[in-house]
């Protein structure tokens, strides 16, 4: 059985020495910079998340001084990543509001198949975006933004496996560590959180 972390820093220093590809670009630097003091940050989380791409922003975003609120779908409190490494969210989406938030962010797995079937997170998705908020996506996380509606007409990546859907939702797919196209931020894969998480800090700081 996986161990039940009770804090983001326990979970880092695990990800930090077994997954090190990512997270060992946060630093104690990183974790002084208070320029996102204010923020309030939605990371959606369900069942077989993967661990980094939800892991690393957290930890980044929190590091800049924003509030980082993790969200899950409802039904029960903890979520397991698809190498065992479980989330206790903060609270369930059907709870708060896109008002609440400056942004929101979709990490991938397999978990966005599970989310993007919840009206509540399509919608919460949505209502952010069209408030001219940040939306963040990253791998197969972009598969929210695809059934939230929002990604038609923008420039766009995902997870090289998943664009023919990016495309069919009428996206247009670029191969780059990060798209930025108005309040809409997408990445690839695990080697791009460090420039994705900086392209949400800049966002969220202009």
């Amino acid at each position: 059985m996986p161990a039940v972390w009770s804090t983001g820093e326990q979970v880092q220093n695990v990800l930090i020495s077994s997954c090190g590809v990512a997270a060992r670009h946060i630093n104690q630097s990183e974790r002084k910079d208070m320029s996102l003091k204010g923020k309030r940050i939605a990371v959606l989380a369900e069942d077989y998340y993967e661990e980094l791409e939800l892991w690393y922003p957290v930890l980044r975003l929190r590091g800049a001084g924003a509030e980082v609120i993790t969200v899950g779908t409802g039904g029960t409190d903890t979520y397991t990543g698809k190498h065992g490494y479980p989330i206790t969210v903060d609270i369930a989406v059907d709870k708060i509001q896109a008002s609440e938030f400056d942004a929101v962010i979709v990490p991938g797995g397999y978990a966005p198949d599970r989310l993007r079937r919840y009206p509540a997170v399509n919608s919460l998705v949505r209502e952010i975006f069209e408030q001219g908020k940040v939306v963040a996506s990253i791998c197969h996380g972009a598969w929210v933004p695809i059934s939230a509606g929002i990604v038609q007409g923008h420039k766009a990546t995902c997870f090289s496996g998943i664009k023919d859907d990016l495309i069919n939702a009428g996206a247009t797919y670029l191969d780059q560590e990060v798209v930025e196209d108005g309040n809409l931020i997408t990445s690839r894969v695990v080697d791009d959180l460090p420039a994705f998480c900086q392209a949400i800090i800049k966002a969220l700081h202009d």
